[in-house]
């Protein structure tokens, strides 16, 4: 009798389960609700694919929708760029885009309403006042002078700063619930703010914009959303989302469930801090290689698939932790392995040359395109006298166990013959500049019965039949021992983050892919074709990570 699966589910599908069951919902309705003041990183990642995959899991049902409340910070740049992202994923959302200032109108009639029933209020204190009013953790607040402004005076002042009499910050609207509330988000916080700014979608129609905390209830109730997903920081604002759309009625109501963040270790993740690399020039763009942006992560040569493998890796959980960015390195290196052409490239090249081979010869010898996985059989690669060798894989006094090339020592070239080092030249700084060997013709493919054998397998590339690129080698943009932020709260910026090799040869099959292929380049690494800087005539490479892994799964 075959034993019954043991399905294992998370916190918030638990939760899910038991509304479903207890008729709560008909149907289950999720969101992912960026505000577009910036690009995404990783973390929004888990937000993406967490909420697309519960509507998915469930039959249910799954918006894109933009929280485009301050226009300060919104341009449509952003708003495209997640659009982007959240499709390069496969998180394909219901029916059309959703913003959040489609449905100004409607909050502006939730707050006209929150007014009558003498729920909100406009207040005539700075921003410094308020704060000041508010009171501390340990100290309750105190009531505003303007608290207990009547419904109708409170209705014209909030007509009249829709209609833009009054300057901006010189009055808000406020929700009017508890200054002596333990929670400090319920402390008459602020729902409306007199801002004349050009919004990207509604232009100057506003001038007068909700708060966030008062305008994402809406949305989700005005959706039809049933799970309002979001990241523990929002935690303690829960009680003021069930306030909104308590008071305003909906008939049903979002639940709002919080779940832990993603922290990366030694990855810069904050908006504000990205900003600022990108501002000062310190990376190229927000989508720099070498940042944990989803479209870094794309450029850099990273795939969706890789992306889901690690989030499932690291689970949803309520608890704060941080995973390792090893992590994720070993999940794209899982997910190429199978599937990238390995190509043969030298990143650091010396000249070896042949002496008995004949000159102007060139036969094309078969390779195998992934020798994880031969059914994507073979490639032909052309073999000549002249070759490109890695410069570390010559030495002219070698230390023990070095099996690759040194004078007398003989090692096979990677899918062609053995060779044997029988000379070298030096440049006038006493640089090896070429070596020099001779082959053996039976040995070819490793077929022919010597009686000798080599320990060493070098790569290679035809010096005549090649292609020229540069090669991009990054490591991590802060410094991993000293940490992610200096003391007195600046970046700690690693030096090395970016490496840049303009003379590397890669054998000639490579003309045949496009930008974005990804590779595995023999002893080097994975690569892939740079979208941004490659052209027809120069392809330039970014490194997405090296072979070898420190990381290893738990054993369960």
């Amino acid at each position: 009798m075959d034993k019954e699966e043991v399905v294992s589910k998370n916190f918030i599908e638990k939760i899910i389960d038991q509304d479903l069951e207890e008729g709560k919902y008909a149907k289950i309705a999720t969101r992912f609700p960026p505000e577009p003041n910036g690009y995404l990183h990783i973390g929004h990642a888990k937000s993406i694919l967490l909420n697309y995959g519960l509507a998915k899991k469930y039959n249910g049902t799954f918006n894109l929708r933009f929280d485009d409340t301050n226009p300060m910070k919104e341009k449509t740049e952003f708003v495209e760029s997640i659009v982007s992202d959240v499709e390069w994923l496969g998180a394909k959302y219901d029916g059309d885009i959703k913003f959040a200032s489609n449905y100004f109108d409607q909050m502006y009639e939730a707050a006209v309403l929150l007014i009558k029933k003498g729920k909100a209020y406009v207040c005539d204190l700075s921003p410094e006042q308020i704060r000041e009013y508010r009171g501390t953790l340990t100290e309750p607040g105190k009531d505003s002078p303007y608290r207990n402004r009547s419904i109708e005076e409170n209705l014209d002042l909030f007509e009249r700063m829709k209609n833009g009499e009054f300057e901006d910050g010189s009055k808000v609207l406020r929700a009017k619930i508890d200054m002596a509330s333990s929670n400090i988000n319920m402390r008459d916080p602020i729902i409306y703010r007199v801002a004349r700014m050009t919004h990207h979608n509604t232009g100057d129609k506003w001038c007068i914009y909700p708060m966030y905390d008062f305008a994402h209830p809406i949305e989700d109730a005005i959706e039809g959303i049933t799970h309002s997903i979001c990241t523990l920081e929002f935690e303690d604002h829960r009680p003021l989302y069930d306030w909104v759309v308590q008071e305003i009625g909906y008939e049903h109501p979002p639940k709002q469930i919080e779940f832990a963040k993603l922290y990366l270790t030694n990855v810069i993740t904050g908006k504000r801090y990205i900003k600022r690399l990108v501002d000062e020039g310190i990376v190229d763009g927000w989508d720099d290689p070498r940042l944990v942006t989803i479209a870094a992560l794309r450029r850099r040569g990273f795939t969706p698939e890789s992306i889901k493998s690690f989030m499932e890796l690291v689970g949803v959980t309520k608890s704060n932790s941080s995973n390792d960015y090893a992590m994720l390195e070993y999940c794209i290196r899982n997910d190429l392995k199978p599937k990238a052409p390995r190509v043969m490239a030298v990143l650091d090249p010396i000249k070896l040359v042949i002496d008995n081979y004949p000159e102007g010869q060139v036969e094309y010898l078969d390779a195998m395109v992934n020798m994880e996985n031969p059914d994507l059989g073979y490639e032909k690669v052309p073999f000549e006298r002249e070759l490109w060798i890695d410069r570390d894989d010559f030495m002219e006094e070698p230390p023990k166990k070095y099996f690759r090339l040194f004078p007398g020592n003989e090692v096979r070239l990677m899918n062609a013959y053995f060779v044997k080092c029988v000379d070298f030249e030096k440049d006038e700084n006493g640089k090896v500049t070429v070596v020099h060997c001779t082959y053996d013709p039976i040995t070819k493919n490793g077929t022919g019965f010597t009686g000798r054998k080599v320990k060493g397998t070098i790569h290679w590339v035809p010096v005549h039949h090649c292609k020229k690129v540069t090669a991009r080698l990054y490591e991590n943009l802060v410094d991993e021992e000293k940490g992610v932020y200096n003391e007195d709260g600046s970046l700690n910026l690693n030096p090395n983050s970016l490496t840049v090799i303009d003379d590397c040869y890669v054998e000639p099959a490579i003309e045949k892919y496009k930008r974005g292929d990804s590779f595995q380049f023999v002893r080097n690494g994975y690569f892939c074709i740079d979208t941004k800087d490659s052209t027809e005539d120069h392809f330039v490479f970014n490194r997405i990570v090296s072979l070898k892994s420190s990381f290893k799964l738990p054993k369960k």
